[in-house]
């Protein structure tokens, strides 16, 4: 048996009919060239490759909950508890797979058994006429298991680099590596060691939160009380709605050279002014700046299992109607909390985000105060594979991860970058949120903005040397 962690629990304590707390992976294929037509039986074989294995599911597809503290290997595996082999229904567009996913992400995993589930799922149209035809896999998997790196890292190791190299084994039973270091009873020593270490964070933490106050005023700063009131924090319901799209990455690109920027920042001025674009349409914009909940991971290693996650909070500028000043400043916003966290190692970081952040983490657990929230929404960037990647031959197109929701914060943007795209999935409460797929049209035009920002600036910066 593994003690859990206190983050993991977290998420298990969070856990309600209307808050399920597991993460998603819509992963997009194109049939093999010899595969193609109605008459394929490719994801048929794939499927019976799957149900039929002997290999017994690996780490962390084999844990399962034990006394709500611990994970223990579960020894009686039934694979028809966790695959689904589905078919869309006609007319089979991207339509009717993010409406059946929609559907799938809002329901709870079975607390008796290993918490994930992997759907096949066909009958889905070519993306045009004489296209390729494509199939999907969703995996959903519960938070306390993986965070968004270590469930990216499970699929880059399960599927291949190579269209001729076959994958033999279900994607549970692939062998990942995971520390020794979480036993039941930890040795005196290591429990000495970490004793050690929890104490030694007290002065650099109180230091930085002491900073904080001295640097409250400034603009580039953003405290846990700083975020407004707005439509996107109301208490949720049990209904989701998954959008998604790709975008190609050399336009986050060329816009955060012609800024000096990362493209992290770019991604949250894109995400910035959709959202701005979506509230004015509902009459809804706040008049201070929404606050994004940024994810950092802290892995120093290539681990795939557990959560090594703190948190970064940017100020969006969404009251702000320039495009390049909301981008500055959300520069600004990151670069300030960046720099605060190279100050720290990761033990300091982890005891400094749970008191800066322990209200949020309260009123969460509490639902207390709905309405009243620390940030307005996350938005995640997960790092994906620079490589192709297929599954027996079958080209991976695209993939797009779906996060979680809480009380209080009915949206959730995650995206991962995959060869030279970034894919967007956007996880949203439908009852709460209209039309919110109109927010993929309108990450489209806030790129454009940016691109004709930048076609102005070097028209003018010419002119401006002279």
């Amino acid at each position: 048996m593994r003690l859990m962690t206190a983050v993991d629990q977290l998420f298990l304590l969070l856990e309600s009919r209307r808050q399920p707390m597991h993460v998603g992976g819509l992963f997009l294929f194109e049939l093999p060239e010899d595969e193609q037509g109605p008459n394929s039986d490719f994801v048929y074989n794939l499927v019976q490759q799957m149900q039929t294995s002997t290999v017994p599911p690996s780490f962390p597809f084999n844990q399962v909950l034990e006394n709500l503290l611990f994970w223990k290997e579960d020894d009686e595996f039934d694979v028809e508890h966790h695959f689904r082999h589905v078919a869309l229904p006609s007319p089979g567009r991207v339509r009717e797979l993010l409406m059946y996913i929609s559907k799938e992400h809002s329901r709870l995993l079975d607390r008796a058994m290993p918490l994930w589930e992997c759907h096949v799922i066909e009958g889905i149209l070519p993306e045009s006429e004489g296209q390729p035809g494509r199939f999907a896999l969703y995996i959903k998997i519960h938070h306390s298991l993986v965070d968004g790196i270590a469930a990216m890292r499970i699929v880059q190791k399960t599927l291949s680099q190579s269209p001729v190299d076959p994958v033999s084994l279900p994607i549970w039973s692939m062998v990942t590596r995971h520390s020794d270091k979480d036993k039941l009873i930890p040795e005196v020593q290591s429990t000495r060691r970490m004793i050690k270490e929890q104490l030694s964070t007290i002065k650099p933490v109180f230091t930085e939160l002491m900073d904080n106050f001295k640097h409250s005023g400034d603009e580039d700063y953003v405290g846990t009380f700083d975020a407004p009131k707005s439509i996107l924090n109301y208490r949720i319901s049990a209904s989701r709605r998954i959008a998604a799209q790709s975008y190609d990455m050399q336009r986050f690109q060329t816009i955060a050279e012609q800024f000096d920027m990362s493209i992290n920042d770019v991604v949250l001025a894109v995400c910035s002014g959709a959202l701005r674009r979506y509230l004015l349409d509902l009459d809804a914009l706040p008049s201070k700046p929404l606050i994004a909940f940024v994810p950092m991971s802290l892995r120093g290693d290539e681990s795939a299992s557990g959560n090594q996650i703190s948190f970064l909070m940017a100020n969006l500028g969404t009251h702000l109607a320039d495009p390049a000043r909301r981008l500055q400043l959300i520069h600004d916003s990151m670069n300030s909390g960046k720099r605060r966290f190279r100050r720290m190692n990761k033990a300091q970081v982890i005891n400094y985000s749970a008191i800066a952040y322990a209200w949020q983490g309260l009123n969460v657990l509490t639902g207390l105060f709905p309405k009243k929230q620390a940030f307005n929404l996350i938005i995640s960037n997960v790092p994906g594979s620079k490589k192709e990647l297929y599954w027996n031959g079958a080209l991976l197109k695209a993939l797009y991860p779906a996060s979680i929701l809480v009380n209080g914060q009915a949206l959730n943007i995650t995206l991962a970058s995959y060869l030279d795209r970034i894919e967007f999935c956007i996880t949203a409460c439908s009852k709460r949120l209209p039309h919110v797929q109109d927010m993929l049209s309108l990450i489209e035009k806030e790129i454009t903005t940016l691109e004709q920002v930048c076609e102005d600036r070097r028209l003018i910066a010419p002119a401006s040397t002279v």
